[in-house]
C-alpha cells in the first residue's frame, strides 16, 4: 500500500507516527526532537518535567513551567524543521498554565489525556497550536465533540483513540480491562472514526484519527490504516531507543520483562495503570508507603490518603532507583530484546 503523510492543518508528517508522551523523564527533548527528525511527531511529556531542577521540591510550578520551556527549546534546536508537541495531562494541577506555557513556547501540537480537555481550545485562542483529546470510547468522543463544538464552534484538529493495551494511566474500569479483546475494541474503534466522521462533516474540515495502545510494528500501523485511521501513535516501542531519554537501568528493565511480568495496577491518583511488576510494585500491595512533601501533580490525589507518592515512585524509575520505582510500560513492552535507534523504526514503519 501507498504510505500516505499525516496531515493535521498545515503539519505535514511524512512518516504517520505520533511518539507517545511518557512521564515523568522518559520522552523530552531527545526523543522528541529525534522522532520529528525522521518525519514523525515527536511529543514531550509535562508531566513533572521540572522533577531535576534545583527549586522543584520548594516551587514545583515554576520549576516545571522552566523546563517545559527548556525541553521544547531544546527540541526545537535539534529538530528546527520537524513537528513537535507536549502531552498535557488534563488532571494535571493547573492545567491551563502548562497549556499556556506550551503554546507561549511555539509548540506545534497539544495532546490531552487523563480526562478530558473540556476547555482546551480557550486556552490555545488564537494560536496556531492544533489540539487534540485523548478518548478511548464512542461516548467520550461524543462528549467532546459535541462540547466543542457548541461552546468554541471547533473541532479537535486530530484525535488520539488510546485502547486496552497502552503503557501508563488507563480510561478504562478494572472489568473493561478484562472484558476488553483485540477484536472488540477493533469494534469501537470502528465506532468512535464513525462518530467523528459524522461531527467532521458538520463544519465541513478533516478530524485525522489516530490510533494509540499496542501499537509496536509496522504491521499494526498497516491494520489501522486499513480500518481507516490516519496513523498509529506509539510509545513502549521508543523507550527502548538510543536516543530516549530514560537512563540505561529504565531501558533494561522492559527489555528483561516478561508477559508475564507485565500487570494492571491501581494508582494512587485512581486510576487503573499498566507497569512492570518489581519489588516496589509488590511492596505497595502490602501497606502505604509513606512519603515526605507532595509534589502537587495532579487534582485527583489525596496526599493524606494516598498509597504512595506516584511522582516520587515514577522519578524513582528515571533516576537509578529502581527499587522504589513505577516502572508504567505498555502490553508489548516485553517484546524489547534490545535497544534500537529512532532511525531504524522509523525507516521500518516507512516501508509498508
Amino acid at each position: 500500500m501507498e504510505l500516505k503523510p499525516l496531515i493535521i492543518g498545515e503539519f505535514i508528517a511524512k512518516i504517520p507516527v505520533i511518539q507517545g508522551g511518557m512521564g515523568v523523564g522518559v520522552s523530552l527533548s531527545s526523543l522528541a526532537a529525534a522522532v520529528a527528525r525522521e518525519g514523525g511527531i515527536g511529543i514531550i511529556s509535562s508531566a513533572q518535567i521540572g522533577f531535576r531542577e534545583p527549586d522543584y521540591d520548594q516551587r514545583p510550578f515554576e520549576a516545571n513551567y522552566r523546563a517545559l520551556k527548556e525541553e521544547i527549546a531544546k527540541a526545537r534546536e535539534l529538530a528546527p524543521t520537524g513537528i513537535l508537541g507536549v502531552n498535557i495531562m488534563v488532571a494535571t494541577q493547573r492545567y491551563e498554565e502548562y497549556v499556556k506555557v506550551a503554546v507561549e513556547s511555539g509548540i506545534d501540537v497539544i495532546i490531552s489525556g487523563a480526562g478530558l480537555p473540556m476547555d482546551l481550545p480557550r486556552y490555545v485562542e488564537g494560536s496556531k497550536t492544533k489540539i487534540a483529546p485523548i478518548v478511548s470510547s464512542v461516548k467520550s468522543a461524543e462528549v467532546i465533540c459535541k462540547y466543542w463544538l457548541r461552546k468554541y464552534n471547533r473541532l479537535p484538529d486530530f484525535i488520539v483513540i488510546e485502547g486496552p493495551l497502552a503503557g501508563g494511566h488507563l480510561g478504562f474500569s478494572p472489568k473493561q480491562l478484562e472484558e476488553y479483546t483485540v477484536e472488540s475494541y477493533d469494534e469501537e474503534i470502528k465506532l468512535i472514526m464513525e462518530r467523528v466522521q459524522s461531527y467532521s462533516e458538520i463544519l465541513q474540515v478533516t478530524i485525522p484519527v489516530i490510533v494509540a495502545g499496542g501499537v509496536y510494528t509496522k504491521e499494526d500501523l498497516v491494520k489501522y490504516l486499513n480500518m481507516g485511521a490516519a496513523g498509529v501513535q506509539m510509545g513502549t516501542r521508543f523507550v527502548t531507543t538510543f536516543e530516549c531519554d530514560a537512563p540505561l537501568d529504565y531501558k533494561e528493565a522492559y527489555i528483561n520483562a516478561t508477559k508475564e511480568s507485565i500487570k494492571i495496577m491501581k494508582s494512587p491518583v485512581g486510576m487503573p495503570g499498566r507497569a512492570i511488576e518489581n519489588s516496589f510494585m509488590i511492596r505497595s500491595h502490602e501497606g502505604r508507603i509513606p512519603h515526605d512533601k507532595c509534589h502537587l501533580c495532579v487534582v485527583s490525589c489525596n496526599p493524606k490518603e494516598t498509597p504512595y507518592c506516584i511522582t516520587d515512585a515514577l522519578v524513582n524509575a528515571v533516576t537509578h532507583r529502581m527499587e522504589d520505582a513505577l516502572l508504567f510500560c505498555g502490553a508489548n513492552a516485553f517484546r524489547a530484546t534490545k535497544l534500537e535507534s529512532v532511525h531504524d523504526i522509523m525507516q521500518e514503519f516507512a516501508s509498508i
